[in-house]
């Protein structure tokens, strides 16, 4: 017969237990199949037998085993699982969306004396963005599913075909720290905290705080790797799903990691405003009006056309912007601003060891950096060829972190750079102190610079 749950599961006797160890050891081994059996059908009830499944029993061809009862559960039943808890998952999810958008965020704006537009700008983000893209997702995984048989659901291309709206996660869970501390001023006036209690009870939403709530479009883009990787793994490779699946968690995996740099740089914001202020001299805008990863720094000899002359620099390199500063005579730890470069309007050039007609120099471990509109130029030396290579690898890296902030709108917000200027007015002031580590970058996908304070 077809064992259920409760029966046997799967058993495996060797045929020496019934003649060499006698009856009472083998009762006593049998109690101990019969409690791990029991964890196994648990684990698969529902699942039906296929056709080489034993049901009466057989002798294992790879062992000398009696066999009883059924294999472990089949992959499409497993894969058909799997579809079925993403389907269930998005379904839920697109319903906290809408209690958030109707429940709280629509009753917020009829409350023009509590709630100002920058306050709901702050707590809620971009939440309706959010909600608007996961009902045209999640419309087009409900096609692609199929209700009678789901392990031959094919979703992978869904999530192919809406890759790009996933990045609009990335504002979002930026903006989510900040969310929760503009929610936790509110909530110091027990009037909001009331408000809110009575918005989720007229939306008939399950009892959870709004902060919970909140915090459901950031559990959800992380959640999409993991479940994928498990669709993957029950997926068989001559399913036709199986490369779309394969593709969209790379997709999907690609997209955490850029939200969670992204998110770390937000980290290090502070750093950089406090780096600024320490540098004497200062002029023109604030670093974080344009730029918020310092990428690359150095030392190398500069000349700038027309003035001719070589001079002795450092040279901070930010996403789109190159901050220039020259140290004191004679403290070198002081730094003194003279000006800044904007790679959004230089291309870089690398220049072969030789004699540059256009500044009469002979150049060695030299590159310039040519202005697309005015045709300036600057030339810089490196000390040593390594050193050069290390200061191309970093532009080609500042051009492709400003690409992809432009692709998901990446930006700091107003808010962001007040708390980190209210940072840096609460820290002791040491003027001109270089505030970055060195660190010398060794591929293209490990430029990371320390920017731990001194």
């Amino acid at each position: 017969k077809a064992y259920q749950n409760g029966d046997l599961g799967k058993l495996a006797i060797p045929w020496h237990y019934f003649s060499s160890m006698g009856l009472g050891f083998f009762i006593r081994k049998l109690i101990c199949w019969f409690i791990i059996a029991e964890l196994w059908v648990n684990q698969e009830d529902g699942v039906e037998e296929g056709p080489s499944d034993v049901q009466n029993g057989h002798l294992d061809p790879n062992s000398d085993c009696l066999c009883l009862g059924r294999p472990l559960q089949n992959r499409d039943q497993m894969r058909a699982n799997v579809i079925n808890e993403i389907m269930s998952t998005e379904r839920h999810y697109i319903k906290h969306l809408k209690d958030i958008c109707e429940g709280y965020l629509k009753q917020c704006r009829k409350r023009r004396d509590m709630f100002s537009d920058e306050q709901l700008k702050v707590i809620f983000g971009n939440i309706e963005d959010i909600y608007r893209f996961q009902m045209g997702f999640v419309r087009d995984l409900e096609k692609q599913y199929n209700n009678d048989d789901p392990h031959l659901s094919e979703i992978g291309p869904c999530f192919l075909e809406h890759q790009d709206g996933f990045w609009i996660y990335s504002e979002y869970c930026n903006n989510h720290l900040d969310a929760c501390m503009e929610l936790s001023k509110l909530m110091k006036d027990s009037r909001n905290h009331h408000f809110f209690e009575a918005c989720r009870l007229l939306q008939q939403m399950i009892d959870i705080a709004i902060d919970g709530f909140l915090l459901t479009p950031v559990q959800k883009i992380c959640k999409y790797p993991l479940q994928l990787a498990e669709l993957l793994k029950y997926t068989a490779q001559d399913h036709s799903d199986y490369r779309y699946v394969a593709a969209a968690l790379a997709v999907m995996r690609n997209v955490t990691q850029q939200i969670n740099e992204r998110k770390r740089r937000l980290e290090n914001i502070d750093k950089i405003a406090q780096w600024q202020a320490s540098v004497l001299d200062w002029e023109g805008e604030d670093i974080l009006d344009r730029s918020s990863e310092l990428i690359y720094t150095g030392e190398m000899a500069w000349i700038y056309q027309p003035y001719g002359r070589n001079q002795q620099r450092v040279f901070f390199l930010f996403d789109h912007q190159m901050v220039l500063c020259k140290k004191d005579l004679i403290r070198r730890d002081i730094l003194y601003y003279k000006g800044r470069i904007d790679m959004d309007k230089y291309e870089v050039v690398d220049i072969e060891d030789g004699r540059d007609d256009d500044f009469n120099v002979s150049m060695k471990n030299a590159f310039k950096l040519h202005n697309k509109e005015t045709e300036e130029v600057h030339l810089f030396f490196a000390k040593k060829l390594e050193e050069k290579i290390r200061w191309l690898r970093a532009f080609r890296e500042e051009r492709k972190m400003v690409q992809e902030d432009e692709k998901i709108g990446f930006e700091i917000s107003e808010n962001q750079k007040r708390q980190a200027a209210l940072t840096v007015r609460k820290v002791p002031k040491q003027k001109g102190k270089v505030a970055f580590n060195h660190c010398h970058p060794t591929s293209e996908n490990t430029l990371k610079i320390n920017l731990n304070m001194k």
